[in-house]
């Protein structure tokens, strides 16, 4: 239960912070559409929309940002941002700057969002112990989700990822495992693979971001962290090992370096599983130090602890998504 309310002092705290912001955003959205908002005009212009659509019998929405020099008639990469528990699209979206990064590199990103009270949503991402967590489904959302953006963008269907914070972070390995022949590859931050027997369609690489103070999500899972979390979760070396022999790589790094310099604060190691089946590989960053943030990202409030600032997790994770490519693995089944 502390850990809990930890999560959710975190990221209520943050989504005060970027509150203003985000209001103004819902309310302008709100404004610019209208009462009804199921239907989302297509082609979709450059900025930010709020789309909503109708998943059963329940109202689910996202935020789509689109890069300036977005070209309809040119297949466009998507990535899915899944934002972390108690957090929503609006706040995932200042907390990791990606918007940036998407005007630059001319990517179209969707914000989802889960679900729960205000903007404190979560995701039903696998692993809760009983009581706790959604269960939404969250799988069918993303999913029709896809199918809707791609009416009202060009969607490059080879190139799909996710990346996500957290809770996120989980539901991207979960997105991974159920949508292996829609996603091409994944970039988790801050959290780890909750589920336990995994099968995937083709091999889908992964890059996962993780730092060892980390008390929401802890590193290492020890016999108190198993009693106390209210998540089943698996430790980060166990989550990259498990993925690369799913991927088929040696479940031993192929390469280890060290990408920060003797002078800075956080000590930043990188690594890499593989190759494996189809070329597949899993990266794993560690940052010694830091707190559950967003590399790259200066933390909105102290107590969450250090950033490690001398890395992008944006740049390599792109970096990372442009080598994976889906037509990348089936051309070599």
């Amino acid at each position: 239960m502390k850990r809990i309310a930890s999560l959710s002092k975190l990221f209520v705290t943050i989504s005060i912070l970027l509150g203003t912001a985000a209001q103004d955003m819902r309310a302008d959205e709100a404004a610019a559409t209208g009462s009804s908002l199921e239907k989302t005009p297509a082609p979709l212009k450059p900025g930010n929309h709020l789309h909503r659509l109708t998943v059963g019998s329940d109202k689910r929405s996202a935020y789509i940002h689109v890069p300036p020099n977005y070209d309809p008639d040119h297949p466009t990469p998507v990535i899915f941002a899944m934002h972390g528990a108690t957090m929503d699209g609006i706040v995932m979206m200042g907390f990791t700057g990606l918007n940036t990064t998407s005007d630059k590199h001319g990517f179209v990103i969707a914000y989802p969002n889960g679900t729960g009270v205000g903007p404190l949503l979560t995701w039903n991402a696998g692993g809760f112990t009983e009581g706790f967590g959604t269960r939404a489904d969250d799988v069918g959302f993303v999913k029709q989700l896809l199918q809707e953006l791609k009416a009202i963008i060009n969607v490059d269907a080879n190139r799909i990822y996710a990346c996500g914070m957290s809770n996120g972070a989980m539901m991207c390995y979960r997105l991974a495992a159920e949508m292996s022949d829609t996603f091409a590859a994944i970039a988790p931050v801050s959290g780890t693979m909750p589920l336990v027997d995994v099968q995937l369609n083709r091999p889908l690489s992964a890059f996962h971001f993780h730092v060892t103070l980390d008390t929401l999500v802890p590193y290492a899972m020890n016999n108190d962290n198993k009693k106390t979390l209210f998540l089943k979760l698996r430790s980060v070396e166990d989550t990259a090992v498990t993925w690369a022999k799913l991927d088929g790589c040696d479940p031993t790094p192929s390469k280890v370096e060290v990408l920060s310099k003797e002078t800075d604060e956080l000590k930043i190691t990188r690594q890499t599983f593989g190759p494996g089946k189809d070329d597949s590989e899993v990266v794993l960053v560690t940052i010694e130090g830091g707190g559950h943030t967003w590399p790259g990202e200066p933390p909105p409030v102290k107590f969450i602890g250090k950033s490690a600032m001398t890395i992008s997790a944006n740049e390599m994770m792109w970096e990372f998504f442009q080598k994976h490519p889906l037509t990348h693995a089936k051309s070599r089944r």
